[in-house]
């Protein structure tokens, strides 16, 4: 049964982002039946959010082809509520379009990041996007997201100072959630804590979401430190698959499997059966045809 410790609410939330930031990096193109039949068995364990699309050009990430398609047949039997990522004013009529439950913006807060991924510079980012949000969309919610908050692949340690100002700037867009995302996987709990305890404060009336890459094995402990700290909502992949495709050397997310090992046995309620994401897991590893990372993947659970 699900206990409170430590003065923390006794539930948390993981997000499923396997079908877009968890295939935007394979080589092995899944087709829509196939992402159909992911997120089918993603919500058979208990997921209700799901990162289901990007809508950004196919020729840059062909692994995001045609999410119109894919929105359109998930809401034929709508049993959960789907997000898609957008960089831009044409990524974001196209999501509004296939009506999205959520939008998700990224600001990066590196500039050479920035410039890369998006073609622009940081506080140009911010600018786009408020223009882009003054015509807001009714009855879609909105998330920022802070990517490479962490650590830039190019320009190295981002400081909190640097989060803190760009997450101030948000302020304006009124979002329905902040996340930050450790986009190269850098972090230790150190940098979680001094990133995301003033985010907290700073946005004290709206839920801060973590994105967690575990490219140096530090995912898990990130996570309990932000729990410990407040923060309720984490994004996840099934085996821990993932990857940037404009970041070198940047490996997959927190395993979603992992998560709730941890916290479902530290006496958290997650919502989502271990053992069933254990076999998404499993399956997923053939559909990619190579193995993922999880460690319940390797291990499986821990029965008494």
């Amino acid at each position: 049964m699900a206990r409170v410790i430590f003065g923390m609410s006794n539930s948390l939330e993981i997000i499923d982002v396997t079908p877009r930031d968890g295939l935007q990096n394979e080589p092995v193109i899944f087709s829509i039946g196939e992402k159909l039949e992911l997120i089918s068995r993603s919500i058979e364990t208990g997921i209700s959010r799901i990162e289901a699309a990007s809508f950004v050009n196919p020729k840059k990430v062909p692994q995001m082809a045609n999410p119109e398609q894919l929105l359109d047949k998930l809401s034929i039997k709508k049993k959960a509520k789907y997000s898609g990522l957008v960089l831009n004013e044409r990524g974001y009529k196209r999501a509004v379009d296939s009506k999205c439950d959520e939008i998700t913006f990224v600001i990066v807060a590196s500039d050479e990041f920035s410039l890369r991924n998006q073609g622009m510079t940081t506080a140009q980012s911010i600018e786009y996007i408020s223009k882009l949000l003054k015509n807001r969309e009714a009855g879609i919610k909105v998330c920022i997201s802070i990517a490479a908050a962490f650590g830039c692949p190019f320009e190295g340690v981002v400081r909190p100072s640097q989060v803190i100002e760009i997450a101030e700037k948000c302020l304006d867009l009124c979002p329905d959630e902040i996340s930050l995302a450790d986009t190269i996987g850098v972090a230790i709990p150190k940098d979680v804590k001094e990133k995301v305890e003033p985010l907290i404060s700073l946005y004290s009336n709206t839920p801060v979401r973590l994105h967690l890459h575990n490219t140096r094995n530090t995912a898990i402990s990130n996570a309990w430190t932000a729990f410990e700290l407040g923060v309720k909502r984490f994004d996840a992949s099934f085996g821990g698959i993932g990857g940037c495709p404009f970041a070198p050397n940047a490996t997959g997310n927190v395993a979603i499997e992992d998560l709730v090992y941890l916290f479902e046995r530290s006496g958290f309620d997650t919502g989502v059966d271990l053992d069933a994401s254990i076999k998404v897991a499993e399956w997923l590893s053939g559909q990619v045809k190579h193995p993922l990372p999880s460690a319940l993947l390797a291990a499986g659970d821990f029965k008494i």
